[in-house]
């Protein structure tokens, strides 16, 4: 049966060329993908933190942080609501969940580039299926090279030495089921925008070359410390 409520997109009355013109940069998605331990979170706050201090608008959208919320879990979400919404909305880690995980983050990180803000997402998402529907959506509602996307490539045993949660650990006591580079696959990106060596450079460094790449791409003002 279909829905009798029609449901429409209604334009703002500030659009997003005007934002972008009164902040003197343009919004887009940073997308960084990798394996568990490879540095993603650490460089997106890197990145936020010399936008920030450069009076850019710009926002993080961490995996850990929106599975505590919007993509909770149905354990997460029956300790305020019914078994029945907490199975149906909860989403677990199966390649299914993944697909939803990344599907409601790309919705969320349209709006925030729409609004002309610098967005920058660090996930595993360890399926190029689940990340070109993320550029194809951007791309659909927003511009060609709204999203950016960047393999922060490190070795699997060099993030297994740093597992800062202790998930290899357990994925490799049998603990932990379907733990991406242990016992389920991760696809690298084919074509990324670009390639972070996390395995031996520092975030700091890293964080610069994010930086000097959207400069290049017209996202940014050129620094006048360069």
């Amino acid at each position: 049966m279909n829905d009798p409520v029609r449901v429409v997109w209604h334009d703002q009355s500030v659009g997003r060329k005007e934002r972008e013109a009164q902040q003197g940069h343009q919004g887009c998605l940073i997308w960084l993908t990798g394996l568990s331990g490879c540095g993603k979170s650490t460089i997106a706050n890197s990145v936020d933190h010399r936008l920030f201090a450069r009076g850019v608008r710009s926002i993080v959208l961490d995996g850990d942080n929106l599975r505590h919320g919007l993509n909770a879990s149905p354990a997460r979400l029956a300790e305020h609501h019914a078994t029945e919404f907490a199975q149906r909305f909860g989403l677990g880690f199966s390649a299914e969940d993944r697909e939803e995980n990344i599907r409601r983050i790309g919705a969320v990180a349209q709006l925030f580039v729409s609004a002309g803000i610098i967005t920058l997402a660090a996930f595993v998402s360890p399926y190029r299926r689940d990340r070109d529907a993320v550029r194809a959506h951007l791309e659909q509602w927003g511009r060609p090279g709204d999203f950016i996307e960047i393999h922060v490539d490190a070795p699997l045993d060099v993030c297994e030495a740093r597992d800062p949660k202790g998930l290899y650990r357990q994925a490799r006591e049998g603990k932990l089921r379907g733990f991406t580079g242990i016992d389920d696959p991760y696809e690298p990106p084919l074509r990324p925008e670009l390639v972070l060596r996390s395995g031996s450079e520092t975030p700091t460094a890293l964080a610069a070359e994010v930086i000097i790449y959207l400069e290049r791409q017209g996202k940014l003002p050129p620094s006048v410390d360069r």
